[in-house]
């Protein structure tokens, strides 16, 4: 027996083996009985037989059957002696064994846990950007005066590490290493150890927070390369102090409540 789509069937080869028969003999029969019951709409022969194709050695497909429960028992009801016992027997027994295995609470592997808790974490860091999003939206749309008091920030484009001095200025006092860990685990740098570690994610760029700085290095060889650095912009600035000050009041609020 096998699950196919949901659904527990055998396969017409295995039941003409079972039952000592010749799988085309079978087939003739099962072609016999799917035409009566397609006669009657309202029983519908795929309850209990479905036509399928197998490529045998040549790679040439051949014809077969799955059979339902339903189709096994109208199979059985037709054969009598003790083969058609043994067969009925047989199947009974198998369906009722598929049907406690799928009722049983399946134990999840080391992996399927791993998986649960990655995917866990990427919707909270998907939900975390929304909320921040939508809270700078709010703020560009408030009165410019009120906007620019909110907070404290450079109108042009900084070093990384210069955004942890204007966090502080802003209330936001977490430390620059404590600063870029932040920004790896909210997916707004790479985390990845690589030659891209600590640069911008490509959400990141695309939301307006950094900008790329190139600079050409000649060398004394007279080799040129370009030199790239990361910039957070003023939009981006306004941003990770609304984001960070949030959460550090969210923090805050926890503990005071004794739920940390």
């Amino acid at each position: 027996l096998m699950d196919r789509d949901g659904l527990f069937v055998a396969d017409s080869r295995e039941v003409a083996e079972m039952i000592d028969k010749r799988h085309d003999h079978l087939l003739r029969d099962i072609d016999a009985y799917v035409t009566i019951l397609n006669q009657n709409p309202t029983l519908g022969a795929d309850q209990f037989f479905i036509a399928d194709t197998y490529q045998a050695g040549t790679g040439r497909g051949y014809k077969h059957y799955w059979l339902t429960r339903k189709g096994c028992d109208m199979v059985a009801n037709k054969m009598i002696g003790e083969k058609g016992v043994l067969f009925t027997a047989t199947y009974v027994t198998k369906f009722e064994e598929m049907e406690r295995t799928l009722s049983q609470p399946r134990v999840l592997t080391r992996l399927e846990l791993i998986e649960l808790a990655r995917e866990s974490e990427l919707a909270r860091i998907e939900a975390e950007h929304k909320a921040a999003e939508y809270q700078f939206q709010l703020q560009e749309q408030a009165p410019k005066v009120l906007f620019a008091d909110a907070v404290t920030t450079s109108h042009d484009c900084i070093l990384l590490r210069e955004l942890a001095l204007v966090l502080k200025q802003n209330g936001v006092n977490i430390g620059q290493n404590r600063h870029f860990q932040q920004l790896c685990e909210r997916a707004y740098l790479v985390k990845r150890h690589g030659s891209d570690w600590n640069t911008p994610t490509q959400r990141s760029m695309e939301l307006g927070l950094f900008e790329i700085r190139e600079t050409p290095i000649v060398h004394s060889d007279g080799k040129v390369t370009v030199s790239k650095t990361p910039k957070v912009t003023g939009k981006g600035q306004v941003y990770f102090v609304h984001l960070f000050a949030r959460t550090l009041a969210t923090t805050e609020g926890q503990k005071s409540d004794g739920s940390l």
